[in-house]
């Protein structure tokens, strides 16, 4: 049987983080990984992580299963967090997930088994894994327009244009906010354009949100995700702990289901633990016991708001550094676009030759559509990073 196994496609960020280790230079950066970094280049665990662990390992009487659907618990917090009211709780079937990873393959999973003709409308580009999910799943994959390579911004005309095309049962797929691989996101104006187009071509919204409170603010993240589940017929959202908590390695995600019909939650909530049931029966529960440790204690919850700050003005800040470096030194304002885009990512727009001359001639390791995590940097790499960007011709 084995010898009939295909090699497969090696993952190419994985592919540049071990280019990355086996590269003995000194002075190198690397802003392929998609984690957070502090400025020693830490992935740090978080001060209301390592409280809330504690008091688990002290209390927690049970190591036994929870439930198909995970603790509910943990499912309540998590969809006050991401939601807060702009949906009443009996219209949201949710589950937890092994990461945003596990809660977008079981969205997928649920729209074929509801409509085995819908297709996903995905940005172009997006995170790569969503297409390579869809694709193995054998589910239709149509790009809309959204990165604006002359702009860096979005370009909201030929999205909504591709978006047009879509027909009744569509899904269209949507970053609920700091958007994967590019940075650049649509504001509240253009958001309720795409929920009235949502509405009148009778399409499913599908939200994937993994980055809540790395750009504007918790709530700020959050609302265009309330627009939409508030707004549409039934929507899907995917949402990951793994950044704003730090929990990378927990695989802790959630998946919602959002009906308009409170009617339908119940078999929309038995239709999540069915398919959790046929792929892993019950989600992983550590990482999802320490976020809802968090959100529901008003101390750990704040000192949680208080770090997660932190890190969102820190790549800010160094968004700002790295564009008034790239203005200083081109004598142009034409990166300016790095300090408008939000979460850990910007898209860079170097051709994928100047981003091979980056790695070659100065070590910075980004991936090859010129993705880059701002996280990455420290204030001592941005100007190293600037004129290396300068360099090469970009």
């Amino acid at each position: 049987m084995f010898e009939n196994l295909k090699p497969q496609p090696a993952d190419k960020i994985l592919a540049l983080m071990q280019m990355y280790r086996e590269d003995p230079r000194e002075q190198k950066i690397d802003l392929g990984v998609g984690v957070y970094k502090d400025a020693n280049g830490v992935t740090p665990v978080m001060r209301a992580v390592k409280a809330a662990e504690h008091r688990i390992w002290e209390e927690q009487q049970t190591k036994a299963y929870t439930g198909l659907a995970g603790d509910p618990a943990y499912a309540d917090a998590m969809i006050s967090l991401i939601l807060g009211t702009s949906v009443p709780r009996a219209n949201i079937a949710a589950v937890a997930t092994p990461g945003g990873t596990g809660a977008c393959r079981q969205a997928f999973e649920l729209i074929r088994m509801a409509n085995p003709s819908a297709r996903v409308f995905v940005s172009n580009p997006t995170w790569p894994n969503h297409i390579s999910i869809l694709n193995y799943l054998g589910i239709e994959t149509v790009a809309y327009r959204y990165f604006d390579e002359e702009t860096r911004g979005v370009d909201f005309d030929g999205m909504i244009e591709d978006l047009k095309t879509a027909k009744a049962g569509d899904v269209v797929l949507l970053h609920g906010c700091c958007h994967n691989p590019t940075g650049a996101n649509l504001n509240m104006v253009q958001w309720q354009e795409v929920v009235n187009l949502i509405n009148d071509r009778g399409l499913v919204a599908m939200i994937d949100i993994a980055y809540q409170g790395f750009g504007d603010g918790l709530s700020e993240d959050a609302q265009a995700t309330r627009l939409v589940a508030a707004s549409v017929k039934e929507c899907l959202i995917a949402a990951s702990c793994s950044k704003n908590f730090g929990v990378y390695r927990e695989r802790t995600g959630l998946l919602m289901a959002v009906s308009a019909d409170a009617g339908q939650t119940a078999l929309n909530q038995g239709t999540l633990a069915f398919l959790n049931r046929q792929n892993y029966s019950f989600p992983p529960d550590h990482g999802a016991r320490v976020v809802t440790a968090i959100l529901m204690d008003e101390g750990l919850r704040a000192d949680w708001m208080a770090e997660l700050e932190e890190v969102r003005l820190s790549m800010l800040g160094l968004r700002r550094q790295l564009a008034d470096e790239l203005q200083r030194l081109s004598g142009s304002d034409r990166f300016g676009f790095l300090a408008q885009h939000r979460g850990m990512f910007s898209r860079l727009g170097a051709a994928p030759e100047l981003v091979e001359k980056l790695r070659v001639e100065h070590g910075i390791y980004m991936v090859g559509d010129s993705r880059m995590n701002i996280a990455g940097l420290n204030e001592a790499t941005v100007p190293i990073l600037a004129k290396a960007i300068i360099d090469v011709g970009v």
